[in-house]
């Protein structure tokens, strides 16, 4: 028989959907069934506990004393979707990589506030086989609740790593033998599909909508992705999985 969730459990739950009550208790919510897999993978350790509701524990693969029963009609006030899966972990969140870059380039997010597009980039990322997501101060919280829910957990798995400015993030960079740095810029900039170098252990910066990248480098090159059509319709996220992907067909050729 499964522990009944405590008020105390309840409580953090609830906490857990602001920025404020994750950097006091220094722990995230985890919703969803792929999310959850996802964390006990690659983070089983830091899991506090799992709220379940309508037998959601026969489809995970966790340690029963995790595991805490919710009632239903609970369950569906702590949720934060619709239509809940009936998983909700709780965890800690993983400390800030600070060890070798890995891949073959940095993938840095200045100021992007969607959570949706956010996801999108980290899973994006993942499948393309890469490890390094930067972001910089003003960009969503990649441990919020609708970020983790919209990249389905795939924020455990990555090297995630924070700065205040992006001139701070480009000098990180230059501190792990990183010299290139490339702003994607949707008016102007050398063309993607043929800059030789822009995936060679360089820094690729995608910004955030509607300005696009807000914080400046001094000897930054732009790249653009070429429109025929003449008509700017891709936002950030889809700017991003383009350029992903143009790495992944290098690698193929």
């Amino acid at each position: 028989m499964l522990t009944e969730l405590s008020r105390r459990e309840a409580a953090l739950l609830r906490a857990l959907t602001t920025r404020s009550g994750r950097k006091k208790s220094g722990c995230c919510r985890c919703e969803g069934l792929r999310a959850v897999r996802e964390l006990l993978l690659c983070h089983p350790e830091k899991v506090l506990f799992v709220a379940v509701a309508n037998k959601a524990e026969n489809v995970l693969q966790c340690a029963p004393e995790l595991l805490r029963s919710v009632p239903e009609r609970l369950f569906n006030e702590l949720s934060g979707t619709v239509t809940s899966q009936g998983v909700i972990a709780v965890a800690e969140i993983p400390p800030e990589k600070s060890g070798p870059v890995e891949g073959d380039f940095v993938l840095a997010l200045d100021q992007l506030g969607d959570p949706g597009n956010f996801g999108t980039i980290a899973r994006s990322l993942r499948a393309a086989g890469q490890k390094e997501l930067w972001y910089t101060k003003g960009s969503i919280d990649p441990w919020g609740d609708k970020a983790i829910r919209s990249g389905m957990g795939v924020q455990f798995s990555l090297n995630m790593r924070r700065f205040d400015t992006l001139a701070g993030l480009a000098e990180a960079g230059k501190q792990h033998g990183i010299k290139k740095v490339f702003i994607a810029d949707p008016h102007k900039g050398e063309n993607c599909f043929t800059c030789r170098d822009l995936f060679d252990h360089s820094i690729i910066v995608i910004g955030g909508e509607p300005n696009g990248v807000m914080g400046a480098y001094p000897g930054a090159e732009r790249v653009i992705i070429p429109m025929p059509g003449d008509y700017e319709s891709i936002n950030a996220a889809q700017a991003a999985t383009v350029l992903i992907f143009e790495s992944v067909r290098r690698k193929l050729n």
